[in-house]
């Protein structure tokens, strides 16, 4: 690649890649292709539902058809990333720092959960596509009156994105998980007080004995308390980071 040729992905993204010259003008866009796969995963709920001979037959096209836009299906895949989430509504201009991250925090994961199958997109890379760039946007932007230098900005929501990417991917395998297999969950904390040995493990033996495991919990409802307070910790560090100036 030369130093000022984009990167096939960016530049598929942002619609800047040539479209093809030759042949009859196409009938399909760039765009109807991705929306057909976005749907395909959005009612099968399974990202693997997805390919391109499934999406042609959805649109009515042949295969190859697909192929004048698309190169592959990790192409589709990269754009389908970046279309699923709508870019974000703007942060309340009176919010502070905090207030500001957690509203965001608390929109990715609702954006996500529109589209279960996110979570299994692989993450290749930076955010580079207009939509993913533009929530990377929104939450530096909660950060403009801290004080913050820009390096410790991006250290920030990058500890940020890492803890909601987390949490979606944990919770989403959890409730898969849980709906293949309830009694794994219901009996976890009676397994454990027949396995555990305080002296082998102390500190799960005090969790055990407290009672934190004998609460039925469905892990097909999602909750959002263990993410607020997951969330509430992280952002308290941030909070001290601040105070010491970064």
């Amino acid at each position: 690649m030369e130093n000022n040729e984009l990167p096939a992905d960016v530049a598929l993204m942002w619609r800047l890649r040539e479209a093809p010259r030759r042949g009859p003008k196409p009938s399909l866009t760039l765009d109807d292709i991705v929306q057909a796969a976005i749907a395909i995963a959005d009612e099968e709920g399974d990202l693997a539902a997805v390919s391109m001979a499934r999406v042609a037959e959805r649109l009515g096209n042949s295969t190859m058809a697909l192929y004048r836009h698309v190169k592959s299906k990790d192409e589709l895949l990269v754009l389908m990333s970046d279309a699923a989430v709508q870019r974000p509504q703007p942060l309340p201009a009176d919010a502070d720092w905090r207030t500001g991250l957690t509203l965001w925090a608390r929109n990715v994961m609702a954006e996500i959960r529109r589209h279960p199958w996110y979570a299994k997109v692989p993450i290749s890379g930076p955010p580079a596509g207009p939509n993913n760039l533009a929530w990377f946007d929104s939450a530096l932007g909660a950060l403009k009156d801290t004080g913050l230098p820009e390096e410790g900005k991006i250290g920030v929501v990058m500890g940020l994105v890492t803890y909601v990417q987390g949490q979606i991917r944990m919770s989403g395998d959890l409730a898969a998980g849980y709906g293949r297999n309830p009694a794994a969950f219901e009996q976890f904390g009676a397994v454990l007080r027949r396995v555990v040995d305080p002296r082998v493990y102390p500190s799960v033996a005090k969790l055990v004995d407290a009672g934190v495991f004998d609460d039925e919990v469905n892990f097909e409802v999602e909750s959002d308390a263990d993410f607020d307070f997951g969330l509430a910790l992280y952002l308290d560090g941030v909070a001290g980071y601040i105070s010491r100036g970064g």
